[in-house]
């Protein structure tokens, strides 16, 4: 499915449409995947539904996915705009059009981890995990460790 966004910026959901070597690429500087091999990045893509956002000359300028099954919950990762592309509403398009996808509609649960977006989350509802109580486990395993990044 396409869609188009602000200032002729399309959203694609086709995953033979995502630059892989663009997206590892991003996220092997990013402080949440240091150093993630390639093939482990392009695995993630094959196994999620994606969402690349586009210039007008095919470009591709913006990123999310979602690993999910579809039906009753959704984990929202590896969000991000190239720098050089930012302040144009591309973060908000791209997790806006990622939210709205009809392959998403009835999803209950949508979880991600952020250190630096919880406003932008915020404003599509998700707030923090603050009950001590909560049944929400994770095992949390160090990128760098996993990988050899920074």
């Amino acid at each position: 499915m396409r869609w188009t966004g602000p200032d002729g910026y399309e959203a694609d959901d086709s995953v033979d449409r995502v630059d892989v070597d663009l997206v590892h690429g991003f996220l092997s500087t990013s402080y949440w995947a240091p150093g993630i091999p390639r093939e482990v990045v392009a695995r993630s893509i094959e196994g999620s539904l994606n969402l690349g956002v586009y210039a007008a000359d095919g470009s591709m300028v913006a990123f999310a996915r979602a690993v999910t099954d579809r039906a009753t919950f959704a984990w929202i990762a590896d969000v991000f705009v190239v720098p050089e592309r930012r302040g144009h509403g591309l973060g908000k398009f791209v997790v806006s059009t990622l939210l709205e996808h009809p392959e998403l509609k009835g999803v209950r649960r949508f979880m991600l981890s952020t250190k630096d977006a919880q406003e932008l989350y915020r404003s599509y509802g998700f707030a923090e995990i603050a009950d001590p109580t909560s049944t929400t486990m994770v095992i949390r395993r160090d990128a760098a460790e996993l990988y050899g990044g920074r």
